[in-house]
């Protein structure tokens, strides 16, 4: 059955803050949802309020995409019951644009429908000559906030990183990944009772995400959100509904309390599970036992019954389906690869200028900069797959390069399997071995022999990962390798890389990844790649800086001796913010260390103090070390005292110096 409707909602619920305290706006009674033979839910029960921004979390094929096409009412349930609103308006970002002649703002403002049906109206009133018409729809039009909604669109483009020119600019001229921007931009604009969001972080690098993140957490709409970035599905979402095995289950809070209270619900599952089976080993020992004495016979058929009675409940499986790692590389030249007053770019054009590059052995190299800076253009060329318009690539004796970019997945053979795609590339191993290799990239049993043609996107990936590290490269070149991985293959990737022994550079919008792999960042923006010299949060708050900076350049680019004015003011700028980092950048660094001394000594406390309450442990302890360990345990209190206090002096100071 497809989702019923519930009578219209009092106004007073109209994007409500978030509360149980209000009507549910989405019910699920006993939902059963298939999609062929498989079942995808089975037996949901749960409920969504108004306000909620819940994040659909769970493995690729897990039912995430079907549970949406339910919701917009593309496909129907097998069994159970899926309730909403009468009327309610539901908007998602559509997988696909055609080329169309239409000005992107205008594109972009089809989202909001009731916006272009009050348009049209007032239109037909001018042409019929109806003042009182165009009275009551100007009304209208100023009941929905549609005098400003060309505002409000230009400014979800710009966060998009849309440049003003774009505006004007045919639907058409636009790339596929640039299409998909305007695809979002115009179910954001849209002002839907629900939106639906799914990945909608692929197509966009940090500075959009960070952008989009910000944007949804003053989100007032009802929102479900389809994302394998943890740091974003942190900053966005109030509620987690987690689809595993069939089942969905609802989490209060944001991606990072949804693990914590998981891990603890498959504790006490774990816990549960291993009682229940002592219990069954218990009885059926006694039934073995006694089955065949007359005198017990009773009992042991009591036994039995109870058995059956006893309610299953399954073994916590929390590992995950990946498992792999980066062999050690065989050679470490040094350097590895070195670019000398490098020009980078396409034709007479270039993009990123005097690069100056030597990557040595152990870098791990993440590269930042606003999107279309050069980063990929950057990587292309380390990779060698783009010549240099001027400058030197110089290649260490040994260098073996494990490039990975959206162009390889595109490369795989559609008619071949994962296992032939393998043997062509290591034709010495055993077949077996190949396998085995592949289970740890979760291409398992026939789906290892099965064509690669109707793998999902994030598939693809996985086996492209899967032939670039059988390389066993000494240089990785990374550019988004996350795009289209589940959180669980996220995960898994971040380890292995975090244990990988080569040199890598990095472009990724996955923060948690960045943080953890890379020791250093090359900021790549305005025509140049230079050292970062800060971490991801500072880089972060440059970024903010930079697009507050933006629309002051662009008041001023109408105003006398605006060239002059508009350098004046960059450079003003640039030199406060260049103070305030370099203010806040040991602050920050202090405050790390601390974070780590402070850990560091509350784990020594609790045990020095938890064997100062053992009291076995006098009796077994010389009263020397017994006083020793007092002595100690007194001191690490101190000591964290003070780091604490310490602590709070650097955050008050930070504080007063405000972001960047």
């Amino acid at each position: 059955m497809n989702c019923a409707a519930l009578r219209p909602l009092p106004p007073k619920w109209e994007n409500a803050h978030p509360s149980c305290d209000s009507p549910p706006l989405i019910q699920f009674r006993q939902l059963t949802l298939t999609r062929g033979v498989r079942r995808l839910i089975e037996d949901a029960s749960l409920q969504i309020h108004a306000g909620w921004r819940v994040g659909v979390v769970g493995a690729n094929g897990s039912g995430k995409s079907s549970l949406f096409a339910l919701l917009r009412g593309e496909i129907q349930s097998e069994a159970g019951d899926c309730l909403m609103p009468r009327d309610w308006r539901v908007a998602s970002v559509a997988q696909e644009t055609p080329p169309l002649p239409q000005a992107a703002i205008e594109f972009v403002l089809d989202g909001d429908e009731e916006l272009r049906r009050v348009e049209r109206a007032i239109a037909d009133a001018d042409a019929m000559h109806d003042g009182r018409a165009h009275a009551e729809r100007h009304v209208r039009l100023e009941a929905i906030d549609g005098y400003s909604a060309r505002a409000r669109a230009a400014a979800l483009l710009a966060g998009l990183g849309f440049e003003t020119a774009d505006l004007e600019r045919p639907v058409a001229d636009f790339s596929g990944g640039w299409r998909m921007r305007l695809n979002l931009a115009q179910a954001l604009v849209s002002r839907a009772d629900l939106v639906l969001l799914d990945e909608p972080t692929n197509h966009l690098d940090l500075d959009a995400v960070v952008w989009l993140e910000r944007w949804l957490a003053g989100y007032r709409g009802t929102l479900l959100l389809v994302s394998h970035d943890r740091d974003f599905l942190d900053g966005t979402v109030t509620h987690v509904a987690h689809l595993e095995r069939g089942l969905l289950t609802l989490y209060t809070g944001n991606y990072t309390a949804f693990e914590t209270q998981r891990a603890a619900r498959l504790a006490v599952q774990q816990a549960m599970f291993e009682k229940q089976q002592r219990e069954i080993a218990h009885m059926t020992s006694f039934v073995e036992r006694f089955r065949a004495k007359a005198s017990k016979a009773r009992q042991a058929q009591s036994r039995l019954k109870a058995l059956d009675r006893l309610e299953h409940i399954a073994a916590a499986h929390v590992d995950s389906s990946f498992d792999f790692e980066f062999p050690e590389p065989l050679r470490a030249p040094d350097p590895l690869l070195t670019l000398e007053d490098a020009a980078l770019g396409y034709g007479d054009r270039a993009v990123v200028r005097n690069v100056q590059l030597s990557l040595r052995p152990g870098a791990r190299l993440g590269l930042l900069g606003p999107n279309g800076a050069g980063k990929s253009t950057l990587i292309k060329s380390l990779a060698g797959g783009q010549p240099l318009l001027a400058g030197r690539r110089v290649e260490g004796h040994g260098l073996e390069t494990g490039y990975f970019a959206q162009h390889q997945v595109e490369q795989l053979r559609g008619d071949e399997s994962p296992l032939r795609h393998l043997i062509r590339q290591d034709p010495g191993s055993r077949e077996q071995d190949l396998r085995n290799y592949l289970g740890g990239f979760d291409f398992r049993g026939e789906m290892a022999d099965a064509p690669v043609e109707p793998f999902s996107g994030g598939e693809k990936s996985r086996l492209a990962l899967a032939l670039l590290v059988r390389k066993r490269p000494n240089l990785l070149l990374l550019d988004e390798p996350t795009n289209h991985l589940d959180l669980e293959m996220r995960h898994a990737l971040t380890r292995a890389l975090a244990g990988y022994e080569g040199s890598l550079v990095l472009v990724s919008h996955d923060r948690a990844l960045l943080r953890t792999v890379c020791d250093s960042f090359m900021l790549v923006a305005d025509g140049r790649a230079v050292p970062f010299d800060g971490d991801l949060e500072d880089y972060l708050a440059w970024l903010t800086a930079r697009r507050d900076a933006a629309p002051e350049d662009a008041a001023a680019a109408g105003s006398p001796g605006s060239k002059e004015n508009r350098k004046a003011q960059r450079e003003t700028a640039a030199a406060q913010r260049q103070q305030k980092l370099a203010r806040r950048r040991p602050l920050v660094k202090e405050s790390t260390q601390l974070e780590s001394r402070m850990a560091r000594l509350e784990t020594e406390r609790k045990e020095l103090e938890a064997r100062l309450a053992d009291t076995a442990y006098y009796a077994q302890t010389p009263s020397t070390e017994v006083l020793a360990t007092s002595r100690r345990c007194a001191e690490v209190i101190a000591e964290l005292g003070d780091a604490e206090e310490r602590w709070l002096e650097v955050h008050a100071e930070l504080e007063a110096i405000g972001d960047a």
